[in-house]
């Protein structure tokens, strides 16, 4: 049974795609989840997260401080920026702008695990740079979006900070005191929660293309080269800066996939929950999630076929 759990959470890129064709070919099939569902969806994933974490977890942190600093640096330095730039090259309606710099702001997602587990990189390190990424979230991500976003609309960065408290940092941190307490419980839910996070992250991605279908549908070029090159970016920098610094070539690979990959579910609920009047801006935010599995699973085969 561990194997077809297995199986199923490393076949995340593939459900993507079909959950983006099927969400715009036949919206009624995700409808039924609605808004409201999403922050339960994403507290239930980081609920899954902290109960996988464990106190060697948070020891290895403080064994490669310069690594985990230099990958959760280069998430939150390139990747706003990067986004901010690509708003103004691209003209990009407010909407969408928005949409595309919150969740470029956002920490990096548990998929990143699976795709470095999938491209023979450093799992160990990737669990590391997610857990440490999100925590730093906590203050970076409202203030992010607050400096490169502010111009586009009105935003309260103490309301995201509060959000991000209560559907990341709370249900994370009752997983890793459930994991401690109630040992044997939580490695049972451990054994199936990835593959419970990526069914939520799909629901989430399907929902809200379904909901906004018709407005994709009249954007989707410039919705999609603006996500698509935003991940590229991220790739490309994480890889690039972890060169810079002189990481081998194991950890160069790594990085580029932490710093790639979002958090979309994330950057999704906080769309979804404090722009409600921009119906456009958790568009970004759930075709980041499509995208960036497709680009990291590209990039997983590639360097997994050259250590063989």
């Amino acid at each position: 049974m561990q194997r077809v759990f297995s199986w199923l959470t490393q076949g995340f890129p593939i459900w993507s795609i079909l959950v983006a064709i099927l969400a715009i070919v036949y919206p009624p099939a995700f409808l039924w989840y609605g808004a409201n569902a999403i922050s339960w969806g994403l507290g239930f994933i980081m609920l899954g997260m902290g109960m996988t974490l464990q106190a060697e977890d948070f020891k290895r942190v403080w064994r490669a401080p310069y690594v985990i600093g230099l990958g959760v640096g280069l998430q939150f330095l390139i990747m706003p920026a990067w986004s901010a730039l690509l708003c103004k090259f691209l003209s990009l309606p407010p909407e969408m702008a928005v949409g595309l710099i919150l969740v470029a702001s956002c920490p990096g997602g548990t998929a990143s695990n699976v795709v470095v587990f999938l491209a023979g990189g450093k799992v160990a390190l990737s669990v590391s740079l997610t857990l440490c990424s999100t925590l730093v979230a906590v203050l970076l991500t409202p203030w992010l979006t607050y400096y490169y976003a502010g111009h586009y609309v009105p935003i309260d960065p103490w309301a995201l900070f509060s959000s991000i408290l209560l559907v990341v940092i709370l249900p994370l941190s009752v997983g890793v005191v459930w994991n401690f307490w109630f040992r044997k419980s939580a490695l049972f839910v451990a054994s199936f929660s990835p593959l419970v996070s990526v069914v939520f992250i799909l629901l989430i991605v399907g929902f809200v293309l379904a909901a906004k279908r018709d407005l994709i549908l009249d954007h989707g070029w410039i919705l999609l080269v603006a996500t698509l090159l935003l991940h590229l970016g991220g790739f490309l920098g994480g890889y690039g800066g972890a060169y810079l610094m002189g990481r081998d070539r194991i950890e160069r690979q790594t990085l580029s996939i932490e710093v790639g990959m979002q958090n979309s579910g994330l950057g999704t609920a906080l769309a979804a929950k404090h722009f409600p009047q921009m119906a456009m801006t958790p568009a970004p935010c759930a075709l980041s999630a499509i995208i960036h599995c497709l680009v990291g699973s590209v990039l997983a085969s590639r360097w997994s076929s050259k250590k063989k």
